[in-house]
């Protein structure tokens, strides 16, 4: 377990910026304690620090996981966001999409969000934003990127993709990555 570099913290925040926007600073300026990000084994883990100096007493190879996975660095070093970020990029996200119960398993199953799947939209999400995906009863399902800007999605044909898939919370039950836990 260390802390991040100066280039993997730019690449983290990146891609939390695309969901977050400036509401990235809320994860590291927390009220209740101080969170930090932590790499182990290419994961990037938010954890508390109450946590991660008790975690320093076990050695980096019985050390599995500690805090949340945020999501892990290829081998390219591009990051990808995975699902058990969906807590953290839910509370603090910019821009929302709602679906139709009708579209839920769908969406569920890895299928990108079509027009007449979308029960609603946030007002003035441009196309290629990081999107959350909730249900009628606002619950958060997955994230995704817009395809389309909100303007563009009142005269899209009904089967036009409003947001292309990235992550559900169906991954856990169809086991998309085995490496995920």
């Amino acid at each position: 377990m260390r802390p991040l570099t100066e280039e993997e913290t730019k690449t983290l925040f990146t891609k939390l910026v695309e969901y977050m926007g400036r509401n990235v600073e809320r994860l590291i300026n927390r009220e209740d304690e101080r969170h930090c990000f932590r790499l182990v084994k290419d994961r990037v883990y938010y954890v508390s620090e109450k946590v991660m100096k008790a975690s320093t007493t076990i050695s980096r190879d019985d050390l599995l996981h500690v805090g949340t996975c945020l999501g892990k660095f290829t081998k390219t070093g591009k990051f990808r966001l995975h699902i058990t970020a969906l807590e953290y990029l839910s509370q603090y996200c910019k821009y929302k999409v709602w679906l139709k119960p009708s579209a839920e398993m769908s969406f569920l199953y890895g299928n990108h969000i079509t027009k007449s799947g979308m029960a609603r939209i946030t007002e003035s999400t441009p196309q290629y934003a990081g999107v959350i995906v909730y249900n009628a009863h606002d619950v958060p399902l997955g994230f995704g990127v817009a395809a389309q800007s909100t303007d563009k999605c009142r005269e899209l044909e009904p089967m036009g993709n409003v947001v292309l898939h990235r992550a559900d919370v169906g991954e856990y039950l169809r086991g998309v990555e085995d490496d995920m836990f």
